[in-house]
């Protein structure tokens, strides 16, 4: 008996979803990034509008002064959709795992200078706060924003703005107790260097225009907080008593230098048509930025407070010229 193999090509009727052979202007391949974003957004058909909002529609591109000719230009350079950014995020969580672990299980965490402990633990329990109003201001920012190639990050940026909360938690508890935690929220109430920060993170809270409070909070804040704890004062840790709080932080690090990828993106797009309102934007809450974290970066890295924050605000400068921004 003989079998003869023999491949057959099959050659398929279409490449992709019709609405993303429309955007793409021919029907060719098209990665499951741009199939789960493309066009995904409700255009029409929406049945009233909501009761506490009359002016606008349930999804509204008016609800931003932001001018955008094409919502899906805002691409995520990092292609997350569900099954990548889960893919992605849980191999950062089994590394985030192991260095606790590590830590635990070699009693770092005990035999770690205590002045150094508890400076570590001033400087990053109340940030817990900041996360968590980071959190809430993606959440909203998906929630009212327009066009599934921002909102869709947003949200992905809100979950993991949770997930470092969360992390944070952990470093006081691993280092401490809970009473760490209940001392690091009456600071974030009432200790005046955490003020001039919880001003700026409750007034984001009531922003009107959502994409100004992406601004404000993934450009501007995090673009100066996070290269000032997870960077500068990490450093100083390290350098003072080794680097086992520099472990326990890695998540927001690696978390950081990849996220500034799709913020940049984002802002590149918006500033193309609306340079002089981004630029506005940007120049005012850089300037609240540098005002709301100065005083932690004072107790954090003492007489190096002010170069360091000269520093930052020249990296953020040049960053938002290469934007496209006017500063």
């Amino acid at each position: 008996m003989q079998i003869d193999l023999r491949t057959v090509s099959i050659k398929p009727l279409r490449q992709t979803f019709d609405q993303v052979a429309r955007h793409l202007g021919a029907d060719k391949p098209a990665s499951r990034y741009l199939e789960g974003t493309i066009r995904v957004q409700a255009e029409s058909n929406f049945h009233y509008r909501p009761l506490w909002d009359p002016d606008h529609e349930i999804f509204d591109p008016s609800r931003t002064a932001l001018k955008i000719k094409d919502w899906y230009a805002f691409k995520d350079p990092r292609q997350f959709y569900y099954g990548t950014y889960t893919i992605a995020r849980a191999r950062m969580q089994e590394a985030a795992e192991a260095d606790f672990d590590f830590v635990e299980s070699r009693g770092l965490a005990d035999s770690y200078p205590a002045a150094a402990k508890g400076l570590a633990l001033e400087v990053l329990l109340p940030l817990r706060h900041v996360a968590w109003g980071s959190n809430m201001n993606n959440s909203a920012m998906a929630a009212y924003g327009y066009g599934t190639a921002i909102t869709q990050p947003c949200l992905y940026q809100a979950m993991d703005q949770l997930g470092i909360a969360q992390y944070l938690t952990r470093v006081g508890l691993l280092l401490a107790d809970a009473e760490a935690l209940d001392a690091a929220k009456q600071a974030w109430l009432e200790d005046p260097k955490w003020q001039a920060l919880r001003r700026y993170v409750e007034d984001s809270f009531v922003m009107s225009d959502w994409f100004e409070q992406f601004v404000a909070q993934n450009l501007a804040l995090d673009g100066f907080l996070y290269p000032l704890i997870y960077t500068y004062f990490d450093n100083a840790l390290t350098a003072k008593a080794g680097p086992t709080v520099s472990m326990l932080v890695r998540f927001q690090a690696e978390w950081y230098a990849e996220t500034v990828k799709w913020v940049d993106a984002s802002i590149k797009v918006a500033a193309a048509d609306n340079k002089d309102l981004v630029s506005g934007w940007t120049r005012a809450w850089r300037d609240r930025a540098v005002e709301a974290v100065a005083p932690l970066a004072a107790r954090a890295l003492e007489a190096e407070a002010d170069a360091v924050m000269a520093e930052l605000t020249e990296q953020f400068n040049a960053r938002a010229a290469k934007l496209g921004l006017a500063l």
